[in-house]
């Protein structure tokens, strides 16, 4: 009987190392440069929450994390800050509909040194002659350079402004670039500029034609799916949607 017993206690203690263990290991994220902070206290949460997890995580601007994943970059978890990127990413196979999620929200706003003495109020004192240097992500590889290139256009402000652009990687080198007060003037998600704002201010919050929705999504593949799909999930919970929430972020 007592042998019977042990061996029954053996095997639920198996059983449950075998449950622990399908999940545990390590998860890859390649987020948006704008999630930086949110994230990062995130993971830490996750960490926390589920011992024996561990997060590595991976920031730049949506497009070239895109790339970084077409070229075989081992990602298990995806963060867009747009949908164009994301769309990209489903129509080659990298993830399913069915994984696919909008987790967050933002608002582009428009940023000046706090120092600032050029009285820049709207799109339309951009094209001012005082105003010489704008940072404007590249419109190509980063969503907030394509949300700021088409309120520009809606403005028919786009061929006035376009010259004075000064072209960066992501939101976070418009940032500093603004912060440093090496332009006049940029546009960033509001997120961005609360995390500054001692050094830049906000003049505007910028009309866009669709809202600023970032979609979330494993990888097609990923080497560790059930850890994948458990952080996806973790984000929704209370804990993660306060942290994302303590850096700005609003439900989508």
């Amino acid at each position: 009987m007592r042998l019977t017993s042990l061996a029954k206690l053996l095997g639920t203690a198996l059983l449950a190392t075998a449950a622990t263990s399908a999940f545990a290991g390590e998860v890859v994220v390649s987020a948006a440069a704008s999630l930086t902070n949110a994230f990062k206290d995130a993971a830490q949460g996750y960490e926390a929450q589920y011992p024996g997890s561990k997060v590595s995580l991976n920031f730049a601007a949506s497009g070239v994390l895109l790339q970084q994943i077409v070229k075989g970059a081992p990602v298990d978890v995806f963060a867009s800050a747009d949908q164009e990127t994301m769309d990209a990413a489903q129509k080659q196979g990298l993830v399913l509909p069915a994984d696919r999620q909008d987790f967050v929200s933002n608002s582009l706003v428009l940023i000046v040194p706090h120092d600032s003495k050029l009285g820049i109020k709207s799109l339309s004192d951009l094209t001012h002659k005082g105003v010489t240097r704008v940072a404007i992500a590249n419109p190509a590889s980063v969503p907030v350079g394509r949300y700021s290139e088409g309120a520009l256009k809606k403005a028919q402000l786009w061929d006035a402004v376009q010259p004075k652009a000064i072209g960066t990687q992501n939101v976070r080198q418009s940032l500093d670039y603004v912060a440093r007060g090496e332009v006049d003037a940029g546009f960033v998600y509001a997120t961005d500029a609360a995390i500054m704002k001692d050094k830049v201010n906000v003049v505007l919050e910028v009309p866009l034609a669709s809202p600023v929705l970032y979609p979330i999504a494993t990888i097609k593949g990923s080497g560790n799916a059930a850890e994948a799909k458990r952080f996806v999930s973790y984000l929704q919970t209370a804990p993660a949607q306060a942290i994302l929430a303590k850096y700005g972020f609003k439900k989508p």
